[in-house]
């Protein structure tokens, strides 16, 4: 009995030992391995390290209710009708002739931008329309009017009547928004009305084709993004508007990973542009030129591996009198790193004609910077493909008064055989479809803006002052 005693009393002296042993190295210690494997700092729990580049809150306990909470009821449903007169099969085509008109819908999303009923959405989305229906997240529905586009950028504005004020999505800085940033994209996928996901910046200023004419300098984002979302929002976790939902890179035509949107300083200034001048007004800044690579730093023995390289400067242009040379890389905007195009085209056309943007460039290792002016972008020609000429802006104040006139543009050349036996080279269109155009860009804007098999009137001043209308079909 005494031996059991005694092992009794070992065992629970042996049992506190080990308690509190346990306690000591694995409740009141953390062992941390440096970068020299053999030595172990052992650091009290309590102990707090500070660290400024630590991330504030923790990833789990991120919340986006709130973010979803301010932009759900500000994301519309945007269903389309038009006129197609295509035939479906060669049945149709030998029936009708191809004349059949049918009606056809489409869909996509659009975000708020006022308490008023201005809304901003995808221009492929309302391409083609005759007539526009938006349906809240309430389900109240309203027509609604194009109020202008820009094909270039794929924005269209478009205006709704409600008997209330609206909720709205304030817009956000996307010049700001940062690589790694969480994001929520609202939209109507699939007709799904009213969808939330969530995803993070994925990279900026991204260019899908360098190699074409238009204008891309997108946010890329992993949140989910399906056909119907174009239109959508892309918002930050303050439920701020930093980007228009726009496409997707995918084989199957469903998100796999890719989306990009619009930046929301870009939206905001052709929304505005679209409102005060009735058109974008887009500032350049006269420059030739692309993204620097190890040709061209071998070619122009440039040390530098990121940045803008000026192959050419326009005469007359802002670069021009500002001082800009070839050879020059451009390093910065207004404080904003320019590492590639895409960075130099997506902050200039978030500014307009006349305004003065600071430009850093390198100039042989040494570091300038130059004040700018932006030039006004205007076409100086347009193929008018379906009537089957070319169009240009009048080489001088005087010529239109020649024609008795005070607005047009001049035909430059005919394109088809048909038209190349009318002699037209010389003479001015006033109107196209009824409107007056002043220059080939509000020619090709109209254009563009009319469905792909659409009438089109032609308004034709002849030398003599008299004025004929025809009609292209």
């Amino acid at each position: 009995m005494k031996r059991f005693l005694n092992l009794l009393v070992v065992a629970i002296i042996a049992g506190a030992f080990t308690l509190g042993a346990y306690k000591m190295f694995f409740e009141s210690k953390t062992i941390v391995v440096t970068e020299d494997e053999n030595k172990t700092n052992l650091i009290p729990a309590n102990y707090t390290l500070t660290n400024t580049n630590a991330i504030s809150t923790p990833i789990a306990s991120t919340d986006f209710s709130l973010a979803a909470e301010k932009t759900v009821n500000a994301v519309v449903h945007v269903k389309q009708y038009g006129i197609s007169r295509t035939p479906r099969n060669l049945m149709e085509f030998f029936r009708n002739g191809g004349t059949q008109e049918r009606r056809i819908k489409g869909a996509g999303s659009g975000v708020i931008i006022t308490k008023d009923g201005y809304i901003v959405t995808n221009n492929h989305v309302i391409d083609g329309a005759t007539d526009l229906e938006i349906t809240l997240n309430n389900n109240k529905s309203y027509k609604a009017k194009i109020v202008g586009t820009s094909p270039e950028s794929d924005i269209a504005l478009l205006k709704i009547d409600a008997e209330e004020e609206l909720s709205y999505i304030p817009f956000g800085d996307s010049n700001t928004a940062k690589i790694g940033e969480w994001v929520l994209a609202v939209g109507n996928p699939f007709n799904l009305t009213s969808t939330v996901t969530a995803g993070i910046i994925s990279a900026k200023s991204r260019d899908l084709n360098e190699s074409d004419d238009t204008i891309q300098s997108f946010i890329q984002t992993d949140a989910a993004i399906n056909p119907g979302n174009s239109g959508g929002a892309l918002v930050n976790t303050r439920g701020e508007l930093i980007g228009i939902n726009t496409a997707i890179t995918s084989q199957t035509g469903s998100y796999v990973g890719y989306a990009f949107a619009v930046p929301s300083n870009n939206v905001k200034k052709i929304m505005e542009d679209i409102i005060e001048f009735g058109g974008v007004q887009r500032g350049i800044l006269g420059i030739t030129g692309g993204t620097i690579n190890e040709t061209v730093m071998e070619k122009y023995d440039i040390s530098v591996s990121q940045g803008v390289f000026v192959q050419s400067v326009a005469d007359d242009s802002g670069a021009k009198k500002a001082g800009l040379s070839e050879g020059d890389v451009i390093k910065e905007i207004d404080g904003l790193p320019i590492k590639k195009f895409s960075d130099l085209t997506g902050y200039v056309n978030s500014k307009r004609p006349k305004d003065v943007i600071n430009v850093k460039v390198l100039r042989k290792n040494k570091e300038v910077t130059l004040p700018v002016t932006l030039s006004k972008y205007e076409i100086q020609k347009y193929n008018i493909t379906d009537v089957g000429v070319e169009v240009k802006n009048p080489p001088s104040e005087g010529y239109l008064k020649k024609f008795n006139l005070d607005h047009g543009v001049v035909i430059s050349k005919a394109l088809s055989p048909r038209m190349k036996r009318y002699n037209l080279e010389g003479l001015v269109i006033s109107e196209i479809d009824g409107k007056k155009v002043k220059n080939v860009l509000e020619v090709k804007r109209i254009i563009e803006n009319k469905y792909k098999d659409e009438d089109i009137t032609i308004s034709l001043v002849g030398r003599n002052g008299q004025k004929r209308e025809f009609v292209f079909q």
